[in-house]
This record gives C-alpha cells, sequence and structure tokens, in this order.
C-alpha cells in the first residue's frame, strides 16, 4: 500500500513539473517526460487515445472499447491533474520571475537542463555514430528553430488557426520545443490568446479541434517512430533537447541574438543560480546512473 501511494505521489510530481515545464520558454512538458524516463509511455497512451477517438467517430465500439481498457487510467489522470495542479502551484508565477530577472531566471534553468541531457541519452540501447550524427542534426536545427526572429499576424483565417494549433501541440510533446515559443515565431501568439480573450468561440473551437487532431496524430506518428526506429528517435530527442539551450542562454537580445556580458557588475547572482541548477541536474543524473547500474547488475545466489 505504501509503495502504491509513493508511486502515485511521483506522478503527481512529475506532471507538475511537466505542467511548470510548460510556461518556461525553451522547455517544454516533452523535455521533462523524457527525463523522467515516462516520455514513450505518455507517447503510447496519447496514440491510443486518439485512436480510440477515430474509432468511436466510425462507431467501431468493439475497437473503441478495447483501446480505452489498454490505457493505464491512474497513470493518465494523476499526471493530467499534476499539469493541471502545476499554476495554482506557483508555475504561473514564472512568467513573471522571467520578467523581473531574465538572466538569473533563464541561468537556472540552463543549468537544470544541461545537467538532466544524460538521462535520456543512456536510455539509448546500442550507441553509435548514426546516433550521434543525428543527435548533432537534430541539435543543429533545434538551435536553429529557437533563434528565429517573431512574427505577428493580422486576422488570420479560421484554417491557419487549425494548423497554427496543430503545429504548436504537436511542438509541445516534443524535447525543448515550446508549443507557445511556436505560436509566436509564426506569428499567431496574440491573435490566438486575443480571440481567446474576446471569447471568439469560432476561433476557440477551432483551436481545440486543430489542437486535438495535431495532439493525437502526432503521438501516434511518435509511436511508430519509438517502435521501428528506438535509438535513432531517441537520439534525435535529446539532440532537440540541447539545441534548446539556446533559448536559455541567459543573455538573449530582442532578436534572440546571443551576446557576453560587457562587465562583471551583477555577474555573481547569475552565475551562482546556474550553478545551482547545475547541480540539482547533475544530482539527478547521478542518481539516475546509479539506479541504472543497479537494475543491470545480474542477481546473485
Amino acid at each position: 500500500m505504501g509503495r502504491t501511494v509513493l508511486r502515485w505521489i511521483t506522478v503527481l510530481g512529475q506532471g507538475m513539473a511537466i505542467g511548470v515545464a510548460n510556461v518556461i520558454p525553451g522547455v517544454s512538458g516533452g523535455t521533462m517526460a523524457l527525463i523522467f524516463g515516462i516520455y514513450e509511455k505518455l507517447i503510447s497512451l496519447l496514440g491510443d487515445l486518439f485512436k480510440a477517438s477515430i474509432s468511436l467517430v466510425r462507431l467501431d465500439f468493439q475497437q473503441t472499447k478495447s483501446l480505452l481498457a489498454s490505457i493505464p487510467w491512474a497513470f493518465l489522470l494523476l499526471l493530467s491533474a499534476g499539469v493541471l495542479v502545476a499554476p495554482l502551484a506557483g508555475a504561473a508565477l514564472i512568467p513573471d520571475l522571467l520578467d523581473a530577472w531574465p538572466e538569473h531566471s533563464r541561468s537556472l534553468f540552463f543549468g537544470l537542463i544541461l545537467g538532466t541531457i544524460p538521462i535520456p541519452w543512456i536510455r539509448i540501447k546500442n550507441k553509435n555514430t548514426s546516433q550521434l550524427f543525428i543527435l548533432i542534426l537534430a541539435a543543429a536545427a533545434s538551435f536553429l528553430l529557437v533563434g528565429l526572429p517573431h512574427s505577428e499576424v493580422v486576422n488570420p483565417s479560421l484554417w491557419a488557426v487549425f494548423f497554427a494549433a496543430a503545429l504548436s501541440i504537436s511542438a509541445m510533446i516534443l524535447p525543448g520545443v515550446s508549443g507557445a515559443f511556436v505560436l509566436i515565431v509564426i506569428g499567431m501568439y496574440g491573435p490566438i490568446f486575443a480571440a481567446i480573450d474576446a471569447r471568439n468561440i469560432p476561433v476557440v473551437l477551432v483551436f481545440a479541434l486543430g489542437a486535438g487532431v495535431g495532439l493525437g496524430s502526432f503521438a501516434l506518428v511518435l509511436k511508430a517512430l519509438l517502435a521501428r526506429a528506438h535509438d535513432a528517435t531517441m537520439a534525435a530527442l535529446v539532440g532537440l533537447m540541447i539545441g534548446s539551450l539556446r533559448s536559455l542562454w541567459p543573455w538573449l537580445s530582442s532578436d534572440q541574438s546571443l551576446f557576453l556580458p560587457d562587465s562583471f557588475s551583477g555577474l555573481g547572482p547569475i552565475l551562482a543560480l546556474g550553478a545551482l541548477g547545475l547541480a540539482i541536474s547533475v544530482g539527478m543524473t547521478v542518481l539516475e546512473l546509479k539506479s541504472n547500474a543497479l537494475k543491470a547488475r545480474p542477481e546473485t545466489d
């Protein structure tokens, strides 16, 4: 009973961490799921939920029932509860902290993510030059993506809203890619949230539909990739995670360019927070490495 409660609390905490990550530029829920080792499980159940929805639309109740029965509902509900509770637990303060102390906040998050990169990498079973090449390509693509200048679309069509929702929600489950950031890059962040604030029902409904279709269909693609090319897909995900560190570099200009501080004034606290984040994440990585070593150790009589 005690272990079950502890497992429930752990899943709830993982959900809260994913919820917090979703409001940090440069970090996504996918990043945290990858670090916690639940990414593949999450992608699989999202894919099954989407397939169940399609079966229900097609009135194939037998398949719908079968797919719904295979979903670990306790895990899904606890994880979802954590994601929803996160804003109430302080995640809503993060944007304010980023506005008030941008360099300090980004430095802390940079250290936190940097030190946990080895965790998903060690889950790749067969490491070779091909996986390393894929990682480098994905890191370069992510690095360029998060450095794109921002734009703004005026009076987008409903089709544009649908595809923007599908694209941004798909990005959200990729490590290191923020769905909100994608909306900003394609110029849809302002118009969509203005429509939501104005209670523009057609836009809200189309956005929700696009998000649902995008999330489910992309989860199916990722599920197939993880099943057929697990190590290559994991290498690409780790690469995305590495490249996205660009958006967490403490010193960023308004056009997303990187620069170094021009003086040592105020540098100490910024570096100290980065070191703190790195120390915490390295501790997590060491624990993960020890856990994997214990699992790999052969049993003795």
